[in-house]
């Protein structure tokens, strides 16, 4: 079953090999979801290897999700997923602190909807409320959100702006306005696994460009334009999620030079903006010709709240409208009055400074525990990226962790190519905790687990 590698053979390392060897049999359905795999000493000798070697062969394929080994059961090929669905609920386990959702921690948002829900009705545009609108939204609704965004936009044209319902929303109708089925679409190597599932789900080719410290590298994101002609390329400027970087205007620029280049369109996902007490000037205003621009407050005010704004070109407009319409028809004008009333009273800026201010205590608590030169975050940011030591995997850590009493998410959800070399990491959101001290418990459990080494890892694998 499994042919003898020579390191002489190939410039692939012989572990990477043995792992495609595996990954070839799945394909042609020689091996299955179910079937058991030798053991790692019986397929070192077909394969005329090391043991060491198979078990780093077994690490990667273990990390894609493409086999499950266990304690006295062996190792078993695992049946394929279509797309990775990511969760969007905290977990209600009360001896779990998860970690694994981003959202606000505050009730900021609640105490608001109680002052403003007994005057609701009060407002003369209520009436609109049990009535259908254009998708793009009631124009009052534009109006406040054009003006809320404009910072972000350079613009207060209620005209360019179309009501969605939260930013995955708005980035399913761009795609689907923009990328037919089969076509390719750029994404950082890492980059949010919602985006990840939803180039799944339309059957949108995504592929990955490579990254650095400061984010998506404008050479590497030229290449790709050559070798695979994208139609767009999907960038999280602010508090990438899950890296945390924030692109410099040096970078941003550059960027959006290559991308007008060869005519991509540059899907900016700014979630995070609402939180930067001085932000960067968005690609969208410097390039808003070639810049659709999506944001949200799930992540500034209320993940239940569900709304959110698209921002685009003219010529974008409709196509994203239509697509909107066909989707949804168009989103619910009560939750809209809702944020135009928060948004007219200044509620929604009073809501993110209070986030904020809630963001820089937990940022204190989470790098006074975990160690520095793992730990990448920002004062304000929701989420944290921690890089693992070796022996750590993604998968096992998460594992692991869990064990402990806390909930990650591995590197593995946020990876756009999983026959790339793993970047083993986790992501913590700080603001899932239920409150300071609880998050504290957690960053002491990670620690501990962090810690632990060879010995954990192989109580796990």
């Amino acid at each position: 079953m499994f042919e003898p590698l020579e390191a002489s053979s190939s410039d692939v390392p012989i572990y990477r090999q043995l792992a495609d060897q595996i990954l070839s049999l799945i394909a042609a359905k020689r091996l299955v979801p179910g079937d058991r795999l030798p053991s790692q000493r019986k397929i070192a000798g077909m394969a005329n290897v090391n043991l060491t070697t198979v078990t780093r062969a077994f690490s990667i394929l273990h990390e894609r999700g493409v086999i499950d080994g266990k304690p006295g059961k062996g190792t078993v090929i695992t049946a394929p997923k279509s797309f990775d669905s990511p969760r969007s609920g905290v977990s209600e386990n009360p001896g779990l602190c998860d970690l694994s959702i981003n959202r606000p921690a505050t009730d900021s948002y609640l105490r608001a909807l109680r002052t403003l829900l007994p005057k609701f009705s009060d407002d003369p545009r209520f009436e609109a409320v049990q009535d259908y609108h254009p998708p793009e939204g009631h124009l009052a609704v534009r109006t406040a959100m054009a003006e809320w965004a404009s910072g972000a936009t350079n613009h207060s044209d209620p005209g360019r702006i179309i009501a969605v319902n939260g930013a995955q929303h708005g980035l399913a109708c761009t795609l689907g306005a923009i990328a037919n089925p089969g076509q390719v679409v750029l994404a950082d190597a890492i980059t949010f696994q919602g985006f990840v599932s939803l180039c799944a789900l339309q059957h949108v080719d995504l592929k990955p460009v490579e990254m650095d410290n400061e984010g998506m590298i404008p050479a590497a994101f030229e290449q790709a334009c050559i070798l695979h002609d994208p139609v767009a390329v999907y960038l999280m400027p602010n508090f990438h999620n899950p890296t945390t970087i924030t692109l410099s205007m040096a970078r941003r620029t550059a960027l959006a030079e290559v991308a007008r280049k060869h005519n991509v369109i540059i899907i900016e996902d700014d979630v995070y903006r609402p939180l930067i007490a001085k932000p960067i000037a968005s690609i969208a205003s410097q390039y808003p010709d070639i810049t659709v621009y999506i944001t949200s407050l799930s992540k500034c005010v209320a993940a239940g709240i569900r709304f959110g704004i698209v921002s685009a070109p003219v010529d974008l407009l409709r196509d994203i409208k239509t697509f909107l319409q066909v989707n949804c028809w168009s989103t619910s004008f009560s939750t809209g009055l809702t944020v135009t009333q928060l948004a007219e009273q200044g509620k929604l800026d009073e809501i993110i400074e209070e986030q904020m201010t809630e963001l820089k205590a937990r940022h204190k608590i989470l790098t006074r525990i975990l160690p520095p030169e793992y730990l990448h975050s920002a004062p304000t940011s929701p989420h944290a990226w921690l890089t693992l030591p070796e022996p750590w995997h993604g998968s096992g850590f998460t594992r692991a962790a869990r064990a402990a009493g806390v909930c990650v998410l591995s590197s593995d959800a946020f990876t756009v190519d999983r026959n790339q070399a793993p970047v083993h990491a986790i992501r913590l959101n700080l603001n899932a905790a239920r409150s300071r001290d609880e998050l504290t418990q957690a960053a002491n459990a990670i620690l501990g687990v962090l810690s632990g080494g060879f010995r954990k890892v192989n109580l796990d694998v």
